[in-house]
């Protein structure tokens, strides 16, 4: 034990020593920060999940609560086992623990609003004794770190599960256990609710960026409710914000794209712990996720340079702040303007998606991502060959593919990296999730919880928008016939059209002089154009209920403009036609009941969109 803790004090006294005797590369927690760190109360820091409970031993052998170790001050949680010697494993842990114990010394005020927790994930090495020793030398007074252990792996295994920690064993070829464990070195940044609000990976441990998060959430506390607020619609809403245009006083909120800015998130951890609410992430296998395909698909997802002429990305159709959809149209447009016939759907948890495009015509996102880039009327590239030589020709561009695949460029390797990124957008502990999965009766009102009652039961919105057990994805991934496409395909067009030219001005124009500067649409029959089964006319895809407040306008071709008129438009039993889908009936739902439900959609928002955002500000833009 002696031994480990001379070999820690010599890592943090020598960066530069071990950086050359090492062959892996060491962390950026051993080096400076290479940016500068925002100021506190300049961000946020989304809820992800509760923290787990669970009974644990201290360094003097006392059984006691994960749980009575929260509530009074924030918390930093780490697992390791002390006879780890991985350099990027747990003695990185405990280095930049001992880095903010030393930080802790100089700032007292914040000493006393923080404690260090280090769990052991050995109990049968590390014993009470054993962490009491492991602790010697890193301990200082008036500094609160404490050294846990458990009383057996059974005791242990539903802490390391509650917190989705993957630990394994390594046994040699006999079948003997080394001593060794696999494991992902996570620490947990929890707040005085037991709610945990950020959780690093190797790549974002850093005790700057801990202390600042640390500095972030007492400012949370102090500050106004309405400031808070303020900070959070400045940064994630709508650049071109639309609300009350109708309205002769409209005031632009909207944000110049040099104004928005963000920080990276780690986008992977988002894979490995989906938020509260979510199952496990479907990862294809002749794709597995890395970091480096994450990076290389978020560039290219917003990179302009992927369309024609080089002024469009997948992102203009899928806007972050956005919902990654579109609230500005009804349906998409495409590079110079060239129309689109349905909405830009949301991206958020398409993940989970087995079906895609409005009418289902796709079945993985490796193979969807080509869609958009070849069509006309949205990328308007010629040719699969085209797009790969342009990317070929970007100078930063190279090598990258080779990293993240061990390949050149091809059509495949395009398609993994954009699905790799696009699988990170996972989204939820949302409200209703910490109230119907985590249990916290206060997490919603009483208008929510009104509303999923009428959700399960007289509205029946579950048949198509599933709630499972233990997570919701609020969609069967089937297609349906609402009615919607019938009636847009069916109703004749008024002789005189409503349109805006200003703020809260209107003016009435003659449909023919439209038809003339507007470009024609065909009659969009949904799943029946890849069918071709008459049965399969006006059908489209469910989709996720999940942020859905984020998302407006609604239906495949944005028909309907608000969630209110989502819910009286499924009241009325949708549109009677020969294909209307047999689950669509008339709700007779009251005005108070239409509005609980509004009330049950709105709070399926994820707690983690800001971060999303806020990492969408961060990427580059292909200039």
């Amino acid at each position: 034990m002696q031994a480990l803790i001379f070999f820690l004090i010599g890592l943090f006294s020598s960066h530069t020593l071990y950086a050359e005797e090492l062959a892996t590369q060491l962390a950026p927690a051993y080096s400076p920060l290479t940016f500068t760190l925002p100021p506190a109360a300049s961000y946020q820091l989304p809820v992800i999940e509760s923290a787990a409970d669970g009974e644990v031993l201290s360094s003097e052998g006392h059984t006691q609560n994960l749980h009575d170790l929260m509530g009074d001050k924030l918390v930093l949680l780490s697992f390791i086992y002390a006879t780890c010697s991985d350099v990027n494993g747990c003695p990185l842990a405990t280095m930049v623990f001992h880095k903010i114990n030393r930080r802790l010394q100089q700032e007292i005020e914040l000493s006393s609003k923080l404690r260090l927790l280090t769990l052991s994930f050995n109990p049968e090495h590390d014993t009470p004794a054993a962490m009491a020793r492991y602790a010697q030398g890193f301990q200082s007074d008036g500094i609160d770190w404490q050294f846990l252990t458990t009383q057996s792996e059974q005791q242990l295994q539903p802490i390391l599960d509650h917190y989705r920690q993957s630990i394994q064993k390594v046994y040699d070829q006999k079948g003997k256990f080394t001593g060794t464990y696999s494991h992902i070195l996570r620490v947990y940044l929890i707040d005085r609710d037991k709610q945990i609000r950020n959780i690093y990976s190797v790549t974002f441990l850093h005790a700057d960026t801990l202390i600042n998060d640390v500095k972030n959430l007492l400012a949370e506390v102090a500050q106004p409710l309405n400031d808070k607020a303020l900070i959070s619609e400045a940064n994630f809403h709508a650049g071109d914000n639309k609300q009350q245009y109708d309205q002769q006083d409209y005031q632009t909120q909207s944000i110049a794209l040099k104004q928005r800015k963000g920080s990276a998130a780690d986008l992977l951890m988002n894979i490995e712990l989906p938020p509260l609410g979510l199952p496990a992430v479907p990862i294809p296998k002749d794709n597995p996720i890395t970091e480096a395909k994450i990076a290389l698909g978020r560039k290219l997802f917003y990179d302009r340079r992927l369309s024609l002429n080089n002024t469009f990305s997948c992102a203009m159709c899928h806007i972050p702040e956005q919902g990654f959809s579109s609230n500005e149209m009804k349906t998409a447009v495409g590079i110079e303007g060239r129309s689109v016939s349905r909405n830009s759907p949301t991206l958020y948890n398409i993940a989970y998606a087995t079906q895609l495009f409005h009418d289902g015509r796709e079945n993985s996102l490796e193979q969807q991502v080509w869609g958009p880039l070849l069509a006309h009327n949205e990328m308007g590239n010629p040719s699969i060959g085209f797009v790969l030589d342009k990317i070929k020709s970007l100078e930063d561009y190279q090598g990258l593919f080779e990293q993240s695949f061990a390949k050149e460029i091809d059509m495949l390797t395009v398609g993994q990296a954009l699905a790799s990124y696009q699988r990170t957008l996972n989204s939820a502990n949302s409200s209703f999730d910490r109230w119907h999965f985590a249990q916290q009766d206060n997490a919603v009102s009483s208008a929510v919880k009104r509303g999923f009652q009428l959700f399960t039961g007289k509205a029946a919105c579950a048949q198509c928008h599933r709630i499972e057990a233990s997570y919701a994805l609020f969609t069967d991934n089937q297609l349906h016939n609402t009615g919607i496409g019938y009636r847009e395909a069916m109703q004749a067009t008024a002789e005189q059209q409503k349109l805006q030219v200003a703020p809260g001005v209107f003016i009435e124009v003659d449909r023919h002089i439209l038809q003339a500067v507007s470009a024609s649409k065909s009659n969009d029959l949904g799943r029946y154009s890849i069918s071709q089964n008459p049965q399969d006319r006006w059908k489209y895809k469910t989709p996720s209920l999940r942020n859905i407040a984020l998302s407006a306008p609604y239906m495949h071709n944005g028909a309907l403009a608000s969630l209110s008129e989502v819910v009286e438009f499924y009241n009325q039993g949708g549109v009677v036609n020969e294909n209307l889908d047999p689950l669509i009936k008339a709700l007779n739902l009251t005005e108070v009941e239409q509005q609980d439900l509004v009330a049950f959609l709105e709070s399926l928002t994820g707690s983690n969109v800001p971060l999303l955002v806020s990492d969408a500000y961060a990427a580059p833009q292909g200039e």
